[in-house]
């Protein structure tokens, strides 16, 4: 929290320096509510919920005046997957005349939701939301990432099936352009928004990360379906491609040096959502808590750099040499590294669950949020054929009335 000023007299609560862009501040507090999560730590609480509260804009959807021009899809879904967590783990609830935590999810869900583009490529969402920014023909997974996250996420906390229906229609979509092969590694986006055909077959801890979590809240809500437990097994496996001699690495851009200041960050989100899957479905435990272990131990053998002498470097398979590259990104990424492999200490119950409606969650929803009655609206219905989402289907199909504006379907790009 050293590089965070957004709580200080004359700064903007909820920004981090440039050249750090808005979504990664959304990404540093999804890492904090961890932290308070795991260490029991509140002294940070206050700062965290001023943060997340001044982000979130005249229609409480997480697009701020100072963002909105060159937001993307995923930027504001990096915002809305912390005030998700907000609500899964009990985070202290704003004042009540405050947007609540689930209501701001729903009000970014729905939102992305009413960006889902059939016009090209079977749907999807560009990347990002307005056609006058850079990436509005790319439809990646990232964008779609968070749609499929949030949709797994409340269909757990509400136990409303609608939800889990949207995760699965994001899923089957990412899998029959091929962002998802056979083998269930994640690639980038589609470079050709007008047929797909070109895959940018980059692969990111943060997109694995984003599915995996999605896939584990799946396995989940469904109590255990051997499709969800299929998927999330392929999942796990494509994973190994992230790990050099079981240590964390982002393997896109570490060996080489060409991390950006974007994929700096991405291992903190890759290691909480590998956490949060084993307490989802713990027969992933076996696989994933050594790993956790194992880079923990060596992430925390690199934080030794700076004046202080606890600013972690970067490229932790080479612990215990801190290889200079320190920073915010860095530092966040260390920190979930960290306090990611809390989630197994031997004989202790470390963290409570993540909460739902009923098994003690507090927030207050909207499933409405997000929806500005002055633009014009549509039911966004899925398919009449039930999908594979709850071993027992639901009896009906419920909908949503969101907004649909001229923003098309995109956003600013994480990487």
């Amino acid at each position: 929290m050293s590089y965070y000023n957004g709580n200080q007299t004359g700064q903007t609560p909820g920004l981090l320096p440039q050249p750090v862009f808005w979504w990664e501040a959304g990404g540093m507090f999804m890492t904090m509510l961890d932290y308070v999560r795991y260490t029991g730590d509140t002294s940070y609480n206050d700062v965290i919920e001023q943060a997340l509260l001044f982000q979130v804009g005249n229609n409480r959807d997480f697009m701020p005046i100072n963002q909105t021009k060159d937001e993307g899809n995923d930027d504001q879904g990096f915002w809305g997957m912390a005030a998700m967590l907000a609500a899964e783990s009990n985070f202290q609830n704003p004042p009540e005349n405050e947007p609540q935590w689930l209501a701001l999810a729903q009000a970014v869900f729905n939102e992305l939701a009413s960006r889902w583009d059939p016009t090209t490529c079977g749907g999807g969402l560009r990347w990002q939301i307005f056609q006058f920014n850079n990436g509005f023909t790319y439809k990646n997974s990232i964008a779609n990432g968070c749609l499929f996250n949030l949709g797994a996420r409340l269909a757990r906390y509400t136990g409303n099936d609608t939800y889990a229906q949207w995760a699965q229609k994001v899923w089957d979509w990412e899998f029959s352009i091929g962002l998802i092969d056979s083998g269930y590694n994640i690639f980038d986006g589609a470079t050709d928004t007008q047929n797909c055909t070109g895959i940018d077959k980059l692969q990111w801890t943060y997109n694995a990360g984003i599915y995996l979590h999605g896939a584990a809240n799946m396995f989940n809500y469904t109590e255990g379906s051997s499709i969800w437990e299929q998927h999330l097994t392929g999942l796990l496996n494509a994973t190994h491609i992230f790990y050099q001699n079981g240590v964390m690495m982002e393997q896109g851009c570490e060996n080489v040096k060409t991390c950006d200041t974007d994929q700096l960050s991405f291992k903190a989100y890759f290691s909480s959502w590998l956490a949060s899957t084993t307490t989802l479905a713990p027969f992933t435990s076996k696989q994933i808590f050594p790993l956790l272990a194992s880079t923990a131990n060596a992430a925390a053998k690199v934080c030794n750099g700076g004046a202080n002498g606890r600013l972690c470097g970067f490229r932790w398979t080479q612990a215990p040499t801190n290889d200079g590259n320190i920073g915010v990104g860095q530092q966040m990424s260390a920190l979930g590294a960290i306090q990611s492999a809390m989630v197994q200490v031997p004989g202790k119950k470390v963290i409570a669950p993540l909460v739902t409606t009923t098994t003690g969650g507090t927030s207050k929803g909207d499933v409405s949020a997000g929806i500005n009655s002055q633009n014009q609206t549509v039911a966004l219905l899925l398919d009449t054929e039930p999908m594979a989402t709850r071993d027992k289907v639901a009896a009906g199909i419920l909908t949503f009335a969101v907004a649909t504006t001229v923003v098309g379907s995109s956003v600013f790009m994480v990487m």
